[in-house]
C-alpha cells in the first residue's frame, strides 16, 4: 500500500442502514459474472500497521518505537508480544463489526495476514496465533452473508519492503531459500482455506515489488500459487497482485484456457507521490477515471483490491513511524503543498471539502466498476478518517449502500 498508479517505480451514517442482520447459515457462492465485488479490507488486524493502530506502537518510547511487526515482537519478546497481539486480535474485529459490513451494504472482505501465522521460524522473532481469530470471522462471514478473500499479505524476507509486509525497508523475498518458505505458508492458507464456506478467493501474494525484483521468478510463483490452489479446488478464484507493472502487462500470462478464474488485482493511491498531491480535485478525479478506462482493456478479470479517499499523505505514519509528510514538503525533499492541520477532525472540514471528498470516492465507485468491482483500504483505523470507510459513512463521505449515490456519471463511461 505504498505506491500510486502514477508513481510505481519510485520507492518510496448518518447512513441508511438496512434490516439488522441475522447470523443464519447462508449461500456462499458469490457470481462473479453478474455481480461487483463491493468489499473493504480488514486491514491492521492479523498484520499490524503503525498508521492504521498508532497506539499499539506509541506505547513505546521514542527511538525505541518499532517500525514493523517483525520489530514490534523483536523488541518486546515473543512472550510479551503475543500477550499484547493477542488482546488486539480478540477486540479489533468482532462479530459486530462483520455486521456492521454487510449492514452497510457491503458483500466481501478482504483479509491480510503474514506468512507468519502459518509458518514460524526458530531465527524469528514473529508470533502466531493469528488463525483461530481468521477462522472465526470467516465463520461470522459465512452466518452474515459476506465473501472473503483471503490475502497472503507478508512474505519471508518481504517481498516489498513496507511495513505492511511485516519488514520495512527489507527486500530479501527472492535470495536464499524465501521464495520455497512462501510457497510452504502458502500451502498451509490453501489446505485451510481452500474449501471454506466464506472463501471467493485466495490471493497468492501481496504487492511484490516488480521494478526491483526479478520479475520472471514472480510470475513462476504466481503459476505454482494456481497449481497449489487447482489442485485443492478446481473452482477457487485465485487472486494475483499487478507487482507494480503497467496496465496490460498481465495480458501475456496467466490467460485461459490453460488457467480459469484468475483476478488481477490493482491498487490504486492517489497520494504517494509529490505530482499527485500537487493535482487539485477535478485531476485526481480525472486520474481515476483514466485508471478506469485503462482496466477495461485487462484480458484478466481486473480488480481494485485497495484505494481510499485521501488526497494527502497527512496521516500520522502513513509513510512509516518516524517519517513526515511529503504534503508538507518534509519527506524525502518533497515541495511543500499545504498545510495537513485539521485532516483527520471533521468539524473542521469545510462543506465544500465534504462534497468533493464524497465525489471523488463515488468517481474511483465508478472507475473500480469497470473492472470487477474494489475493496475499500480500510474498515477501520483509530484516527484515520480518509482511511476508516465507516468514519467515512457515519460523515455521509462514502455511500451506504455503496450504489446509494450522490453523483451520477462522473467518469462519462
Amino acid at each position: 500500500m505504498r505506491f500510486s498508479t502514477l508513481s510505481s517505480w519510485a520507492m518510496v451514517a448518518a447512513s441508511a442502514l438496512a434490516s439488522p442482520v441475522s447470523l443464519v447459515n447462508r449461500d456462499s457462492s458469490f457470481d462473479f459474472s453478474k455481480d461487483k465485488i463491493k468489499g473493504v479490507n480488514l486491514g491492521g488486524w492479523l498484520l499490524i500497521e503503525p498508521f492504521i493502530s498508532p497506539s499499539l506502537f506509541e506505547a513505546f518510547n521514542g527511538s525505541d518505537t518499532p517500525v514493523d511487526e517483525y520489530n514490534y515482537c523483536k523488541t518486546l519478546g515473543k512472550d510479551e508480544a503475543k500477550k499484547r497481539l493477542e488482546k488486539h486480535w480478540q477486540t479489533w474485529i468482532t462479530q459486530d463489526d462483520i455486521k456492521h459490513i454487510k449492514e452497510w451494504g457491503f458483500n466481501h472482505v478482504r483479509i491480510p495476514v503474514g506468512y507468519w501465522a502459518f509458518e514460524t521460524f526458530d531465527d524469528e522473532p514473529y508470533v502466531s496465533g493469528q488463525l483461530q481469530y481468521l477462522d472465526e470471522a470467516l465463520e461470522w462471514a459465512s452466518q452474515t452473508g459476506i465473501h472473503a478473500w483471503v490475502d497472503l499479505h507478508g512474505a519471508p524476507g518481504s517481498q516489498n519492503g513496507f511495513d505492511n509486509s511485516g519488514q520495512r525497508d527489507v527486500l530479501h523475498w527472492q535470495d536464499g531459500d524465501n521464495v520455497e518458505k512462501t510457497l510452504k505458508a502458502l500451502q498451509k492458507l490453501v489446505d485451510r482455506y481452500a474449501h471454506n464456506p466464506a472463501v471467493s478467493g485466495i490471493e497468492v501474494l501481496n504487492e511484490p515489488l516488480g521494478p526491483n525484483l526479478d520479475f520472471n521468478k514472480i510470475v513462476d510463483f504466481y503459476e505454482k500459487g494456481y497449481e497449489m490452489i487447482r489442485k485443492k479446488n478446481a473452482d477457487m478464484n485465485v487472486i494475483i497482485h499487478d507487482a507494480f507493472q503497467p496496465n496490460g502487462t498481465f495480458n501475456q500470462y496467466l490467460q485461459p484456457p490453460e488457467y480459469s478464474d484468475v483476478y488481477l488485482d490493482h491498487h490504486h493511491y492517489e497520494m504517494f507521490d509529490n505530482g499527485l498531491l500537487q493535482m487539485n480535485y477535478d485531476e485526481h478525479i480525472d486520474f481515476a477515471c483514466e485508471f478506469g478506462r485503462q482496466i477495461q482493456a485487462e484480458k484478466l478479470s481486473p480488480i481494485t483490491g485497495e484505494w481510499s479517499a485521501a488526497l494527502t499523505d497527512c496521516t500520522k505514519w502513513l509513510n512509516g513511524v518516524g517519517r513526515d509528510t511529503r504534503y508538507e514538503g518534509k519527506y524525502n525533499d518533497s515541495p511543500y503543498v499545504g498545510s495537513c492541520e485539521g485532516i483527520n477532525d471533521i468539524s473542521t472540514w469545510s462543506d465544500e471539502k465534504k462534497q468533493k471528498t464524497r465525489k471523488f470516492v463515488e468517481a474511483q465507485l465508478e472507475a473500480y466498476e469497470q473492472g470487477g468491482g474494489w475493496f475499500f483500504w480500510t474498515y477501520k483505523t483509530e484516527g484515520a478518517l480518509e482511511w476508516d470507510v465507516g468514519k467515512l459513512i457515519n460523515n455521509d463521505l462514502f455511500p451506504s449502500p455503496p450504489d446509494n449515490r450522490k453523483n451520477q456519471n462522473i467518469c462519462g463511461f
